[in-house]
């Protein structure tokens, strides 16, 4: 096995600890603004989701192409004590449903966790050939 090709485990099991980290501090952050109406400039904080892309051609590993806001309806409630009201009493939140978002930061952690069992599994194939080789 070539040198150069012996760490592509690692490097890919990396790239994607990477990718979900941010991913999780995106959807983070999202759950975090679930509630807020004025994010500046008077609108609503939208949600955002990061965009993953593989690094090259063939097997390699992850890394985030972008963060883009989610451009699906903002919901409309009906608070018209509220002074953000418009004249007919409702009030635009945010487009962050906490549900959708708990999945997603499940299904996020838990790519983490098997990138991570990944190099614990590599690791301890290397400490086996070596124990080998001695």
């Amino acid at each position: 096995m070539a040198i150069e090709k012996m760490f592509g485990p690692i490097d890919i099991s990396v790239s994607g600890m990477r990718a979900q980290d941010k991913s999780m501090e995106i959807i983070s952050s999202n759950i975090a603004n679930a509630r807020t109406i004025d994010a500046g400039g008077g609108k609503p904080y939208r949600r955002l989701q990061a965009i993953l892309r593989s690094e090259n051609e063939g097997v390699s590993g992850v890394t985030v192409q972008d963060v883009v806001p989610d451009m699906t309806a903002l919901q409309r409630i009906y608070d018209p004590g509220n002074p953000q009201a418009d004249a007919q009493g409702y009030i635009v939140m945010p487009n962050v449903q906490v549900p959708v978002e708990m999945m997603n930061l499940n299904v996020a952690s838990r790519a983490y966790q098997a990138n991570a069992a990944i190099l614990k599994r590599f690791q301890k194939m290397v400490e086996t050939t070596l124990e080998l080789l001695r």
